[in-house]
């Protein structure tokens, strides 16, 4: 297996796309990616997609490639199937939170529902387990590979780069559930997996110690959302990834991957629904 780095906005180690010895793709990234994804592919024809989730970082090329190849399978939670049959509330939500969706993301293409599987927690699809791992998103799975022991967690752990050790759960609206998000990284740790295949970007070994980061950064940025309004909480976000990361480069795929104005916007969210839920 191997990860395809298909060089988001022409940034290395953004976003990437696994492609398993089988012909199985995890998570083939965003349409306006596609050309160097099916570059990198070849003559290779994909013969299924497993998402770990819809948010167009991960899964905005799929209804494009299902139109190319339209024997393609594409294995996803029941609750983000109806939106890639039809994204438009997707694409809706996509315009509120950027101004550049057509040239970040790309064309959105629904796909036909034959071509949908549902997956739900507990089954098993291709050499996967598959667990439902909320708390970035609702539609959220993750998914162990069998064979070689590796988990393919999406957003789960957040974002890290290789040769990094900095750590950035990303939590952009309308889903973040912080409680809920914790309990996820608990269930992938007891799978005691043998690395760590995540989106952005690519293969950990150190799972054990990743997935404690996640723990901690997803608590800290929580809690500075709850004390800090939007400018003092972006402006510490960025200053903190700028600190932290190992060079300018870095940085700045950091900050690509997880945009800092909208870390605040899905914490301030959870912590609104988390206080309506108290007081009911």
């Amino acid at each position: 297996m191997r990860v395809i780095d298909v060089r988001h906005m022409g940034r290395d180690q953004v976003i990437g796309c696994w492609q398993l010895d089988d012909g199985v793709l995890v998570d083939p990234g965003p349409q306006s990616c596609e050309a160097t994804l099916l570059e990198a592919l070849g003559d290779e024809r994909p013969r299924a997609i497993v998402l770990t989730h819809i948010h167009l970082d991960h899964a905005g090329a799929v209804g494009s490639l299902v139109r190319r190849w339209p024997e393609l399978t594409v294995h996803v939670h029941s609750n983000g199937a109806p939106h890639l049959a039809d994204p438009s509330r997707l694409v809706a939500s996509a315009r509120r939170l950027w101004d550049d969706v057509d040239e970040r993301w790309g064309e959105v293409v629904p796909v036909p529902e034959a071509n949908l599987e549902v997956l739900d927690d507990g089954d098993r699809v291709h050499g996967f387990r598959v667990a439902y791992t909320p708390g970035h998103a609702s539609h959220h799975v993750s998914l162990l590979h069998e064979a070689s022991g590796r988990a393919f967690i999406g957003d789960v752990a957040g974002v890290r780069r290789p040769g990094e050790t900095l750590t950035v759960p990303p939590t952009p609206p309308p889903d973040i559930d912080v409680e809920a998000w914790h309990a996820s990284i608990d269930l992938v740790a007891g799978w005691e997996p043998s690395a760590l295949a995540i989106t952005h970007f690519g293969l950990h070994e150190d799972a054990g110690a990743l997935l404690d980061a996640a723990h901690e950064e997803l608590a800290r940025l929580a809690e500075a959302a709850r004390t800090l309004d939007a400018e003092a909480f972006l402006a510490r976000f960025e200053a903190d990834v700028n600190e932290r990361a190992g060079s300018r480069e870095a940085a700045q795929a950091y900050l690509q991957a997880v945009p800092g104005e909208l870390q605040h916007p899905g914490l301030e969210r959870y912590w609104t629904k988390l206080g309506n839920a108290r007081r009911g």
